[in-house]
């Protein structure tokens, strides 16, 4: 098969554009490469439901497949980032479910987090006021997160009878801010406040709660902006190499790098540079 006949297979197959789709349980919107997931359910400090679940695992699924969106901002409506599981919709139910079904829901949430993990676009978290629950989980996920002094980070599974280990939290969490760190939170379920979030290095910066947005989406930009080939081959190398050794990371990082400077970008970089100019990229 040459490439010529393969070229009209991906197209008709798994590339996707993704600025039409119409999100149903939440706001979603892309603009100049940027994706902007919005939980919109202000009223009750956006909490995620059975469905919002399930259609944000759908998005990032797909968005491993997207050409029109290279880096994805994720953040809540009315002053809050998200509350968890909505008590209503999901935890009164879940009490009444037997063990196997129970397993099946979290499977899903978990399936969350691992599509997060596995698309290749940076996802920009902008966390103001309550991240909690569920909602810290998808902060953890993202890979750099905005808060403010006003944001209170909470993985409060203990204070509703649960283990700290959901959704990822036990493996994710320790290397973000370190195992004793991360051990507090889990254990005792306490808020992290914004600036305290910020020394523990759970928040890569504290920006003003009416410039948080903002700031995200310009930092997603910069980011979409790069060579998104690579940048998602980082994402890869990030992710993965938690599982190797030292010599296996050297070796897939030497083969990944390989792969990277047979792009485009790579040759655009060095004639820009040649040129003195700036280096305008195309992601391929």
């Amino acid at each position: 098969m040459t490439s010529k006949q393969l070229d009209p297979q991906l197209a008709a197959g798994n590339r996707q554009q993704l600025a039409g789709h119409k999100a149903e349980h939440f706001l979603w919107e892309v603009k100049d490469g940027v994706g902007t997931v919005t939980l919109n359910r202000p009223e009750r400090k956006n909490p995620l439901t059975f469905d919002s679940y399930a259609e944000l695992r759908d998005l990032f699924g797909r968005l491993k497949y997207a050409t029109d969106v290279h880096a994805v901002v994720v953040t809540g409506a009315g002053g809050n980032f998200c509350s968890g599981g909505d008590v209503h919709e999901i935890i009164g139910p879940l009490v009444k479910l037997p063990a196997p079904e129970l397993l099946m829901f979290t499977r899903m949430t978990g399936d969350l987090v691992k599509t997060m993990r596995a698309c290749p676009q940076p996802i920009v978290a902008a966390i103001d006021g309550v991240c909690a629950g569920a909602g810290a989980i998808v902060a953890m996920a993202s890979d750099l997160r905005l808060g403010t002094a006003r944001s209170k980070t909470a993985f409060l599974f203990n204070r509703v009878g649960l283990a700290g280990c959901d959704m990822g939290a036990c493996a994710i969490l320790p290397r973000i801010i370190g195992q004793g760190r991360a051990s507090e939170l889990l254990y005792t379920g306490r808020s992290l406040g914004g600036e305290e979030g910020e020394r523990w290095g759970f928040f890569n910066r504290i920006c003003e709660p009416d410039a948080v947005l903002a700031e995200a989406q310009k930092l997603a930009l910069d980011l979409a902006q790069g060579p998104s080939f690579a940048n998602g081959i980082t994402k890869t190398m990030l992710h993965q190499e938690w599982a190797m050794t030292i010599e296996q990371a050297i070796e897939a990082e030497a083969q990944a790098q390989a792969i990277c400077m047979l792009t485009e970008d790579f040759n655009r970089a060095y004639e820009a540079f040649v040129a003195k100019q700036k280096p305008v990229f195309q992601g391929n």
